[in-house]
């Protein structure tokens, strides 16, 4: 007979089968591990649950006593049956072939039943309701009973090839508990999966919109990079190629982190790369394109700082449009610097919107360098940031550099600087005038 105090150690589902990982919670936890169930032959046992009752085979041991310990478990259930055969001499022989007040829970019992005798399982009676009822609690004088109302639910016994009984139940109670939250937990589990397997995806298809091609260009060396924070993040830089002997220098910023600023960076990616034929023309005129573009297909609180730069190889001449942008740095050949300030307001903010271009020239060996609040609002621990001034230092130490070389030499010296977790995507573009 089943009672009420009878511990239930493990559920059996018949139509969900999810890992046992799943159902382990991110804090400390306590769990039933494994209940010993003794029998004459191990391996004649074991045959018995894995081919009849479809259980798994989840450890296989020999003991410092000597015997053979094998762990079984439900397919879709969470605790471990240890099969011991122990010696005929001992207290734990005479437990064989006795009730084991080990107690299975499934949805359907009539189903497993009928699964069950098809395989040869010995059942001691056929599925019954039964109503249980708890003990009464003790409670105070005064103090109202803690007592659980009463309910029922379909209840069996089968045996195993020793004559060890268990009990196979279905209570309405338990099977809801158990169930809603087996699937809840399965069901979050698939939400992460899901969820982490798209932002890979979409890591993947950003890292695309990257330039994959360097147009050549014969009196500049330049180079890109951008880390991002996450998965995905809103930093852009582009190198577009503007005609013969002419070269683009994109850079831009997104307002906002994650999935949201990765869109609106593909989304200005998208604008820049179907209008720039025109800036071949009038640069003016292809960012006020963009801009619109920007500004009609996105939310009212989007923008973006850009810094467009139109290098001409046969004059060295950049011209170049800082739309509310951090300032570019042009170290020249002597240590001296530029600075290359905003000429524009921010991209995306206003519908009406004007631009204003400037210039300047890139001599053989001058370093140009765009860059992200990434790279400038990076912190140490004491929360000081890398700053504008140590990355006019850091430039002017690896100055003489290869392009490529002097652009990771500059992530280095931040990381270092900042070598906790990264709070903002990095990106830098560096060119330097050939001689």
């Amino acid at each position: 007979m089943l009672h009420a105090d009878t511990a239930i150690i493990t559920a059996m589902s018949s139509s969900f089968t999810p890992d046992a990982n799943q159902l382990l919670p991110r804090e400390p936890f306590l769990s039933i591990q494994a209940v010993d169930v003794f029998v004459r032959d191990v391996d004649q046992s074991l045959e018995f649950y894995t081919n009849q009752l479809g259980f798994r085979v989840v450890s296989d041991v020999i003991l410092q006593s000597g015997l053979r310990r094998v762990g079984v478990a439900p397919p879709d259930g969470s605790a471990v049956l240890n099969l011991i055969a122990p010696t005929p001499e001992s207290e734990e022989f005479k437990l064989i072939g006795r009730p084991t007040q080990i107690v299975f829970v499934t949805e359907d019992v009539a189903a497993k039943y009928a699964e069950w005798i098809k395989r040869g399982v010995r059942f001691r009676h056929t599925p019954r309701l039964r109503r249980i009822k708890y003990h009464q609690r003790a409670t105070r004088p005064g103090q109202e009973s803690t007592q659980p109302p009463v309910w029922g639910g379909v209840f069996t016994r089968f045996e195993d090839i020793d004559r060890n009984s268990f009990a196979l139940i279905s209570l309405d109670e338990v099977t809801r508990i158990v169930v809603a939250e087996r699937r809840a937990a399965a069901e979050k589990l698939e939400s992460e999966r899901r969820a982490a397997r798209e932002l890979e995806i979409a890591k993947e298809v950003q890292l695309r919109l990257f330039p994959q091609t360097v147009p050549p260009i014969g009196t500049l060396d330049y180079a890109g990079l951008c880390i991002q924070a996450r998965q995905v993040g809103g930093d852009y830089y582009d190198f577009l190629r503007l005609g013969q002997d002419r070269l683009g220098l994109v850079l831009g910023d997104i307002s906002g982190k994650g999935i949201a600023a990765a869109l609106l960076m593909a989304n200005l990616q998208a604008n820049l790369r179907t209008q720039y034929a025109t800036a071949l023309d009038d640069p003016p005129q292809f960012l006020k394109s963009v801009n619109q573009l920007f500004y009609e297909n996105t939310p009212d609180n989007a923008y973006a700082s850009l810094f467009f730069g139109e290098y001409d190889d046969r004059t060295r001449r950049l011209r170049y449009a800082n739309c509310g942008h951090l300032p570019a740095l042009l170290i020249r050949r002597g240590n001296t610097l530029e600075q290359l300030d905003s000429t524009c307001s921010v991209l995306g903010l206003f519908k009406d919107w004007n631009c204003s271009m400037a210039e300047c020239q890139i001599f053989p060996g001058d370093v140009l360098a765009l860059y992200t609040d990434g790279i400038t609002e990076s912190f140490d621990g004491s929360g000081e940031e890398f700053g504008g001034e140590r990355l006019i230092e850091c430039l002017r130490r690896h100055q003489e550099l290869p392009v490529q070389t002097l652009l990771h030499s500059v992530v280095s010296d931040v990381r270092r600087f900042s070598p906790h977790e990264q709070h903002d995507d990095i990106t830098l573009i560096v060119a330097k005038g050939k001689e």
